[in-house]
């Protein structure tokens, strides 16, 4: 005779916040739900402390994952990174962002193949503390969407120094911007990098290229 076996809380019977069908039944729980649900939702509260966006891009998956793990992938993907160049310590790069006009941007790239996670550590003006994460994963869209190709998450964290640059004394003196003066358009821009990114991959795999070309896996 088999017995079920029940999960054990330590959480007490009533925790302002949280909302379970053991203390709120389907019928008060409802009009919580559409509460929570709007027509026009206020930027700050969809993208104060996050940004995220997605796509579908028709290439494999294995492929893109290959081609974002791959830091010189961002001078063709994003708008404004150019000119990766390796520094002395292993795994960092230094390019410039141009929309900072002469910026410096350090990344250092943490990928997991077995995962397909791709994180861009980054950070303007100066290699030591890169605080600016642009989180990545590739999803084998077989799995999502029942069909080829992949997916492509993107997600931002508001970090404080975005309020406040850290380290002015790094900053080139006659540039006006701080990086977290675009972060109302973030949503925007990355929308349209990502968008870059799905016709750059499936241009090239239309046409039977390597997402990564020769001359970056060189």
């Amino acid at each position: 005779m088999s017995s079920s076996v029940h999960a054990v809380s330590d959480l007490p019977s009533k925790l302002d916040g949280l909302i379970r069908v053991e203390t709120s039944d389907r019928h008060a729980t409802t009009p919580i739900i559409l509460d929570m649900l709007r027509s026009v939702y206020p930027h700050e509260q969809v993208f104060g402390k996050y940004c995220t966006v997605q796509e579908y891009i028709d290439a494999p998956p294995s492929e893109v994952y290959e081609y974002l793990s791959d830091t010189r992938s961002l001078e063709e993907w994003t708008y404004s990174l150019r000119g990766f160049t390796p520094t002395d310590e292993e795994g960092l790069w230094l390019a410039y962002d141009r929309l900072g006009d002469a910026t410096e941007i350090y990344t250092r790239t943490v990928a997991n193949p077995k995962s397909m996670t791709v994180d861009y550590h980054c950070a303007w003006d100066q290699g030591t503390h890169l605080w600016m994460v642009y989180l990545m994963r590739v999803v084998d869209a077989r799995v999502v969407f029942d069909k080829p190709g992949s997916v492509v998450l993107w997600t931002n964290c508001h970090h404080p120094f975005y309020d406040e640059n850290p380290y002015p004394e790094a900053a080139p003196p006659e540039r006006g911007p701080w990086v977290g003066d675009f972060w109302d358009m973030f949503a925007a821009g990355h929308q349209l990098e990502i968008q870059n990114l799905k016709v750059i991959c499936e241009y090239r795999h239309s046409n039977g290229l390597p997402l990564t070309p020769t001359w970056m896996g060189a």
